[in-house]
């Protein structure tokens, strides 16, 4: 922490969030937003004949944060008791003469609602580049190690099996299907509006459609097609709950970096900077899934994130103000919180370390019993009952652990023995035709997934 940032309370200030996505939501972004709407909004009032055109040209000048400086609103709203009015009253004296149609007919959530969609309008895309740098980083891990054997697990016991390649596939596939979503809410989430107090239009006269169609175009934005004094949170609460999703499978991926990193399995790492970097204060020998540690930390926080624009959604009537406060906590931190995760996430598998020895050992070491299903179905197409060949293999893979190894056990077995060649037992036994369909399937993935990360 530095001299400058002693005093801050909120970590998301000083120690999560990349800087770039910080000042999309600082307070000078934000201010400069809601003076765009602002001029927006006199530019199309002039176009319409309803201001001059020389008050609306005189507006959008005045209309920047250099004329409208953040201190002079903050103390305008000491007084008023109003941030949007502190930026009227401010824009106006700014705009000299020409202030006289600062915010006509507008209501303030007209202003803040579009500044919002406008933030939305710039993170979408930041959230979206994220998403598919992480996809492309985990397709290019698959495509790498599409052949390389894992055992699969299941319960955390060791299930058959398949490719590390197969498993990053799986990862990159969900992230996909999470940029789709963000693609598919984006349209619902970025609209604004201009259409007077409750949102009937009344102020604007005849011209309101004209008025909101004029500004929303201006601005590069939609309309809600139904509002009331505020835009429906609704939509909100879908962004948020689509943030919490998505910190679900930013979660799932984290905690397989972790338990794959176990001292015991020890199959993939982390980077860690060995010249510099500190696992433990005392356990010196520590190579920590930090990062992936504090990415589960960080999710666990969005989806918790979630659940006050769902009581948003409850209004009294047309508006009341209980959603304020707290979406100008939630909405800044749901959004840095995701990118800080998702950049984090892909530093992490751009530089993992995959261990293809361990994963050969730790299959090498389950003794053959990881191919249980591969002779139980070889001994049922040989005519024993799939129930029976079910029972064989549960005696024969009884300690698995434990020599001797399953081939050896099968051919023993005088059932298997009775049913399957010596050659056929070792054919059925061998994970490698597992692992060649885990490489084709991982291939399909990636077949299908190559053009959408294109785009």
């Amino acid at each position: 922490m530095t001299s400058d940032s002693s005093s801050l309370i909120c970590p998301i200030d000083f120690r999560y969030g990349r800087p770039e996505v910080r000042e999309l939501f600082s307070r000078a972004a934000r201010l400069q937003r809601a003076l765009r709407v602002e001029a927006a909004l006199a530019a199309t009032e002039a176009e319409l004949g309803m201001i001059p055109k020389t008050d609306a040209e005189a507006i959008a000048r005045a209309a920047t944060i250099e004329h409208v400086p953040l201190e002079k609103v903050d103390a305008i709203e000491a007084r008023t008791q109003h941030d949007v009015m502190a930026i009227t009253l401010a824009l106006a004296e700014a705009a000299g003469p020409a202030g006289r149609w600062v915010h006509f007919g507008a209501t303030s959530a007209d202003i803040t609602e579009t500044a919002a969609a406008l933030e939305f309008q710039e993170a979408v895309p930041v959230l979206r580049t994220d998403l598919t740098a992480f996809a492309r980083v985990l397709a290019t891990l698959a495509r790498s190690h599409r052949e390389t054997p894992e055992v699969a697990r299941t319960h955390g016991q060791i299930g058959i099996p398949f490719s590390f390649g197969y498993k990053m596939a799986v990862a990159a596939a969900e992230v996909v299907r999470q940029r789709e979503r963000l693609d598919q809410l984006a349209p619902r989430l970025c609209v604004g509006k201009m259409a007077g107090a409750v949102g009937t239009g009344a102020s604007f006269g005849e011209r309101a459609a004209a008025v909101e169609e004029g500004t929303m175009r201006r601005l590069g934005l939609t309309a809600d097609d139904a509002p009331t004094q505020i835009v429906g949170r609704d939509r909100l609460a879908e962004f948020t709950n689509y943030l919490a999703l998505l910190a679900g499978t930013v979660e799932r991926i984290a905690t397989e970096v972790r338990n794959l990193q176990r001292s015991e399995i020890g199959e993939v790492a982390e980077p860690f900077d060995e010249e510099r970097q500190v696992g433990s204060s005392t356990m010196a020998q520590k190579r920590n899934p930090r990062a992936s540690e504090n990415a589960t930390s960080l999710a666990r926080m969005i989806r918790a994130l979630a659940l006050p624009p769902l009581e948003n959604m409850v209004q009294w009537h047309e508006r009341d103000l209980s959603n304020s406060a707290n979406e100008r906590i939630v909405v800044p931190h749901a959004v840095l919180l995701t990118d800080d995760v998702l950049t984090k996430l892909t530093e992490v598998f751009a530089g993992l370390t995959v261990d293809a020895d361990r994963m050969q050992r730790t299959l090498a070491a389950a003794g053959g019993s990881a191919m249980t299903e591969s002779l139980m179905l070889a001994l049922t197409s040989k005519g024993l009952a799939r129930s029976e060949a079910h029972d064989v293999l549960r005696r024969l893979t009884h300690r698995p652990e434990e020599p001797p190894p399953l081939l050896d056990r099968a051919r023993s077995d005088a059932t298997v023995r009775r049913l399957l060649s010596a050659e056929e037992i070792e054919r059925t036994l061998d994970p490698r035709s597992y692992v060649r369909a885990a490489a084709a399937k991982t291939d399909r993935i990636l077949a299908r997934l190559g053009p959408v990360l294109a785009a």
